[in-house]
């Protein structure tokens, strides 16, 4: 029988997938790794980390080894409604990291990633408005080793990635290897976010799922290969990966429409 690498990689993710039913699941969701008991990597997964993970073996086994995976996304909505799933609440990092944040008030934070100013707006603004106590702030293309010895040192609490796919998943695989429990998150571009040097599409925007339209018109030349080409071979997968599923290619979990 042909190999389903792709497909069955798939598989792993949406099994790994931890879907959020409601605002109270949330909220013990952020009180839980809130008190990590050992390195915990948090990460998120939209169309684009689906993609890497058809393609890309070092990523999907970093992205794989994560503790807790949540989904991001409009498309990966339509791949839960393909395959007769619930896709609970959208959990979009870019709205969850600044909970977990305040979670986190008065403890030791560090923040890898993005370039300055932004990396130093970033801590200046999560300081003062969520009363962290940033201990490291490192820009995001050092070696991984660098990171490495910094979480030695440091022993922060809370890690906040910001280094893009897929650096940041291999980055904090290795993470968990300290020894000190610690909340490690994959967190995309949430210091240019924080930073200011990505603007957040307005509210009515991301209630309708087009928050990647408005990212596309902000950012077209960085992001043209991930949305224009990107989503369409995309949703080509989530109907190959439905077939393969309704063939019986693979071992039927879900219940399909």
């Amino acid at each position: 029988m042909r190999t389903l690498a792709w497909q069955n990689n798939w598989q792993t993710i949406i099994h790994n997938l931890r879907v959020v039913s409601d605002p109270g699941d949330e909220q013990g969701l952020i009180d839980t790794l809130s008190r990590p008991e050992a390195a915990t990597v948090l990460g998120f997964v939209n169309a684009h980390a689906m993609n890497l993970v058809a393609c890309n073996s070092d990523y999907y086994n970093a992205l794989s080894a994560a503790h807790v995976l949540l989904r991001d996304g409009s498309g990966m909505s339509i791949l839960y409604h393909r395959l007769g799933l619930l896709p609970g609440l959208n959990m979009d990092g870019t709205d969850f990291i600044p909970k977990l944040l305040a979670a986190f008030k008065g403890r030791r934070v560090a923040f890898w990633g993005t370039r300055e100013p932004f990396l130093t707006n970033a801590v200046q603004r999560c300081e003062a408005i969520y009363e962290v106590n940033v201990v490291s702030a490192h820009h995001g293309f050092a070696e991984v080793d660098a990171y490495i010895q910094l979480a030695r040192q440091l022993q922060p609490e809370l890690v906040v990635l910001g280094m893009g796919m897929p650096k940041q998943e291999a980055v904090a695989a290795r993470l968990t290897a300290i020894g000190v429990p610690c909340l490690i998150v994959c967190g995309g571009a949430i210091l240019d976010f924080l930073g200011g040097k990505v603007t957040r599409a307005p509210h009515w925007v991301r209630h309708i799922g087009c928050e990647w339209v408005f990212r596309l018109m902000s950012e077209p030349k960085r992001l043209f290969v991930r949305y224009v080409v990107g989503n369409p071979k995309f949703l080509l997968r989530t109907l190959i990966f439905r077939n393969v599923l309704l063939r019986g290619n693979l071992k039927k979990t879900y219940h399909l429409w």
